[in-house]
Order: C-alpha cells, then structure tokens, then sequence
C-alpha cells in the first residue's frame, strides 16, 4: 500500500482533506468503496432508501482516467447488507465516466 492510499484507507467520500477527524462517525451508515480510484474509502448512505443503494453510484473525483470525471461503484446484486449504523455494504468499482 502506497502512502496515497494510505491516506485514503478508512476515510469517508467528501471528507476535506485536512479534516481531524475524516473517518466514520458512530451514528451514521456506511459502503466500503472497493477497487478503482476510491479503494478504501467509505461513502456515507444514511438515510438512502434500499433503491438508491441498490443503483450504485457515480462519484466526482481527480483519479479516474479523466480528471475531473466521476468513478462508477455499484453493489453487487444478492451481496447481504446488514441492518443498522456502520458499515453495511460494499460498492464495487465498475468503471469511469467523464
């Protein structure tokens, strides 16, 4: 692991980057962003209803193959979620838009 991604591991999606605190809060519901640009990043869904959780995302970043363009993370489908604060699912990197 690279000190990028080192730096990635454990911080939630839109976190500033000098934040104290970037990592999860207690209360609040969670997806692990796996593979692709945002590896190790975790992306706040509290508050989503099932369908939104359930069509993925699309994420504005500068890592992906063009700056400034959003990587694709979706769930898998039939992967179990659990119930409650934390982390409760995985999305998957599935590729970049611009």
């Amino acid at each position: 692991m690279n000190g990028d991604e080192q730096l990635l591991n454990g911080r939630v999606y839109g976190a500033e980057h000098d934040d104290p605190n970037p990592g999860p809060l207690p209360h609040r519901t969670y997806a692990a962003l796996v593979g692709g640009p945002l590896d190790g990043l975790l992306l706040d869904i509290h508050g989503w209803r099932t369908e939104e959780v359930d069509d993925g995302v699309a994420l504005s970043t500068e890592l992906t193959r063009w700056p400034g363009g959003r990587a694709l993370y979706d769930p898998h489908p039939g992967e179990p979620r659990t119930p409650g604060p934390g982390v409760t699912c995985r999305f998957y990197y599935s590729g970049d838009t611009p």
